[in-house]
């Protein structure tokens, strides 16, 4: 219905009459007008003008609530509700990397970014990735995806794969996507915790920790933690609609959020958050080669409409005693356009050739749904906070092509099918843990002393399905290939975990903190991981911090098992898993488990009175990092792609031999990764005027290869084009300045992104159309050079229930370097999808609406 409506107002030709239609037919709606009634405490808790996070103007400055595992239990009616704080007043109390209860974010030992609410609100963008993306210029997102890739959502910390950033929510680890990013690039390999799929309406707050953390919050934390935070008011109701449309008039989005909470009886509370959003195909493709016209729709957004849910819930059974639960559920359908397929491709098959007259473009489709339930209990006995908790997530994605052929059942049988079903994925978690902490005094120490430990039990499994008989006949279906039996499988393993984390200070201005954990893995082993962190504040104005860490990744069951068949018109890649026969014939060998050491150190200061600053640097080695690696080409990688019981299209034989590869995972290398994190906020009051809330926030960061590994034949793992998708893929340097001038029942806000450059290896294309790929070890260097995005909003309160916003993101429509033009596979893909700096689509522009009751 939506996409329906997007299109007929494009045809009409009016940007304006989409953008106030949509708006208002979805109704006016909620995150500005949160602030409104921060006059009676009923804010959704933002961070305060003062913490250490950039675009703090951003936020309403209220105090977050106290989620982890060693809060003290409060009566449900005073924790529910948020206590309003003055934009002069200390930051927001912190509960990501500390076992302490009441630290603010600007006394933290490891550098915190707090974004509220209605930060995210006000970027504009109707995802919680994209909104991440806009205001911390340590986390990126791809610039796009090809083919299932495209489907999901992932974040990265500092230049690293996302599988290295650990997801939380509300303290609780997350469970990842069963959808693996499967495509050459920085992300490859990746079934990242996609947090689109946690409702925006549900969200208090994110708290994100730039560090690594693996001995706080075991494996994933390498780069650092994101900590997202639900709300739990037991009143009120908010609402919000974000319509926007693109420069190019495509890629329509719709985003509707709904959220309210109310008491249970006297001793607890209820919040429950919902979603709705649908976006428009864009279409950012180039012509075909082969046909001069822009037929072929592979570099693109896709269409996807996701429907979510969350509810939280609290009850005091005593003034020390309370039950909490959590419920999350999400349904995503997404489709992704491959590649153009010529009407001569069907010329000896007459049933395909009467339903595709004008040639096809197959369209990968996905049904997901994905879901968690968490219960837990915790409370206070004798001085010890305890919490003992169960977690259970599970995502399901059902992969489908639609708009696609199988030749060989047509030749065989005369039935001509057009849809497929072609890959199932199952991911699911369950996390037990008890955790507990407490403050000692010991006669002879003048410092109180903080103790916390815990244990954890994790089970995971994954299961890979197998695709319908159509989808296999012959050399399956076009586009992607069904996965055959002989790669389909369930797979588990258990996880048991202990950690113990205590902290105190040596003098009145000097803290330590030491935490330790073990962790065993069923299939990879045992670990040991260890982090110090010390602070000296030199006076109230001035700090000095530093860690030094050790950390852990075990390989996902996903980059253990996984294989697919990804089928272009004069090209095929495989990824097969690494213990399958096809890699063990080529030289592939067990995974191994990362590891890595993190150390950082950074200065927190007022230098004047309001200008907060901090400044942190960091350097992370990464050692045998998980990629694909080991690339076979031609009949190599046929008689590999064989070996696994993959069939490949009669057409193979006469491709080039670059045209037909496979890889599997393999510890590929090992990486050094440096870089800075610089924040600022500062304060202008203009009288009567009003005021002027200035942010600047920089991340400067890079990585080099230290050490690269070979297969068990002596050859290198690694090729120019994928050294550089972990080298150099990230940007060099992103930065965010800008301003947020209020005035009365107006608010204008500017702020300015600057991407950093990135650099690939690009192929080599030629042939007729630019079908053929002409070297596997030939490539030319590119550079994507910096990009400037100019965002703009401007809000007008109507009153202190209803406010209207009118934005945009990317308002001078900034896009990527184009590729040259003998480096695009049929000539179609303009932009280089495979890194992590600006996106492909151009300027976004908005109409928000939000009301508050």
């Amino acid at each position: 219905m939506w996409a329906g409506r997007g299109a007929v107002l494009r045809q009409r030709g009016s940007f304006t009459s989409a953008l106030l239609a949509a708006t208002l037919f979805s109704g006016p709606v909620a995150a500005y007008a949160q602030t409104a009634l921060s006059s009676g405490g009923k804010n959704s808790g933002a961070v305060s003008a003062g913490t250490v996070v950039p675009h703090t103007s951003r936020g309403a400055p209220v105090a977050a609530p106290q989620q982890n595992a060693a809060s003290t239990v409060r009566s449900v009616s005073k924790t529910a509700a948020h206590i309003p704080v003055e934009s002069g007043a200390e930051e927001s109390v912190i509960v990501t990397g500390t076992r302490e209860t009441g630290r603010k974010a600007r006394q933290s030992l490891s550098p915190i970014d707090v974004v509220s609410a209605k930060q995210l609100s006000q970027t504009g963008q109707p995802n919680l990735r994209e909104a991440l993306a806009q205001l911390l210029p340590s986390l990126t997102m791809p610039t796009g995806g090809f083919d299932t890739g495209a489907l999901t959502d992932s974040i990265s910390l500092r230049g690293l794969n996302p599988n290295e950033t650990l997801v939380l929510v509300d303290g609780k680890r997350r469970h990842t996507t069963a959808n693996m990013y499967a495509d050459p690039g920085p992300q490859q390999g990746s079934t990242p915790v996609d947090i689109d799929m946690i409702p925006m309406a549900a969200i208090d707050h994110v708290e994100v920790l730039r560090d690594g953390a693996s001995a706080q919050y075991g494996s994933d934390a390498v780069a650092g933690v994101v900590n997202i935070i639900l709300k739990k008011q037991d009143h009120g109701f908010h609402a919000q609609s974000i319509s926007g449309i693109t420069a190019a008039k495509d890629g329509f989005q719709q985003g509707v959020y709904l959220d309210g909470g109310a008491k249970l009886g006297q001793r607890g509370f209820i919040h429950v958050s919902g979603d709705f959003f649908h976006t428009d195909h864009t279409y950012r493709s180039a012509p075909d080669a082969r046909t001069g016209t822009k037929i072929n729709n592979v570099l693109g957004q896709p269409e996807q409409t996701r429907e979510s849910v969350a509810i939280k819930a609290g009850y005091d059974i005593t003034d020390n005693i309370q039950l909490y639960g959590t419920a999350t559920y999400a349904h995503r359908h997404a489709e992704s356009y491959q590649n153009y397929r010529l009407p001569s491709s069907l010329a000896n098959y007459p049933g395909y050739a009467a339903l595709y007259p004008y040639g096809y473009s197959p369209l990968q489709t996905m049904e997901e749904n994905d879901y968690e339930l968490t219960a837990g209990i915790k409370g206070v006995f004798k001085g010890w906070n305890w919490d003992l908790s169960t977690v259970y997530g599970r995502d399901y994605n059902d992969i489908g092509l639609k708009n696609s052929a199988n030749t060989a059942i047509e030749r065989d049988t005369g039935r001509t099918p057009t849809r497929f079903d072609v890959q199932g994925f199952n991911n699911s978690q369950w996390s037990n843990t008890f955790d507990l902490s407490r403050k000692f005094r010991f006669s002879g120490w003048p410092h109180e002393i903080n103790v916390a430990g815990g244990a954890s039990y994790r089970y995971e499994s994954y299961s890979i399905g197998t695709g319908s008989p159509d989808s296999l006949y012959g050399s399956g279906s076009d586009a992607l290939a069904g996965t055959n039996p002989g790669n389909a499988g369930n797979f588990n393993r258990d996880v048991v975990a202990g950690y113990v984390d205590v902290s105190t200070h040596l003098t009145r201005h000097w803290q330590l903190d030491l935490a330790g954990r073990y962790e065993h893995y069923t299939d990879v082993g045992d670990t040991e991981t260890g982090k110090v962190s010390t602070r000296y504040d030199v006076s109230p104005r001035l700090a000095f911090r530093a860690t030094i860490s050790n950390g852990f990744h075990a390989p996902t069951l996903a980059q253990e098992h996984y294989s697919a068949l990804a089928i272009s018109p004069t090209a095929a890649r495989g990824l097969i898993a690494v213990n399958s026969a096809g890699a063990l014939a080529n030289g592939a060998s067990a995974l191994k488990s990362e590891r890595s050491t993190n150390v950082s150190g950074g200065i927190v200061m007022e230098p004047f009175k309001k200008l907060h600053v901090t400044v942190d640097v960091y350097q992370i080695n990464l050692r045998d990092q998980i990629m694909p690696g080991g690339q076979v080409y031609g009949a190599q990688a046929a008689s590999a792609l064989v070996m696994n019981g993959f069939t490949l299209p009669d057409s193979y034989p006469t491709w080039s031999a670059s045209s037909l590869s496979t890889h599997w995972f393999a510890n590929v290398a090992s990486t050094r990764t440096q870089g800075l994190d610089l924040t600022a906020t500062y304060p202008t009051r203009l009288g009567d005027i009003g005021r002027i809330d200035w942010d600047v926030a920089i991340n400067l960061n890079r990585t080099r290869l230290s050490h690269q590994a070979t297969d068990t034949n002596g050859n290198p793992l690694l090729n120019a084009q994928s050294i550089a998708y972990i080298t150099t893929a990230y940007p060099r340097s992103k930065m965010i300045f800008g301003g947020r001038f209020t005035s009365g029942k107006w608010a204008v806000a500017v702020h300015e992104i600057r991407y950093g450059q990135v650099t690939s290896q690009l192929s080599y294309y030629g042939g007729a159309g630019n079908t053929s790929s002409l070297s596997s070890t030939n490539y030319r260097e590119f550079h994507n050079t910096p990009k400037f995005i100019t965002n703009l909003e401007v809000t007008y309160r109507v009153n202190p229930h209803l406010a209207v916003t009118l934005g945009g993101n990317n308002l001078f429509d900034a896009r990527p370097s184009r590729v040259p033009d003998n480096n695009r596979y049929l000539g179609a893909p303009q932009y280089y999808m495979s890194t992590s700096q600006l996106g492909m689509n151009g300027g976004f522009y908005y109409l928000r609406g939000d009301i508050s009751f």
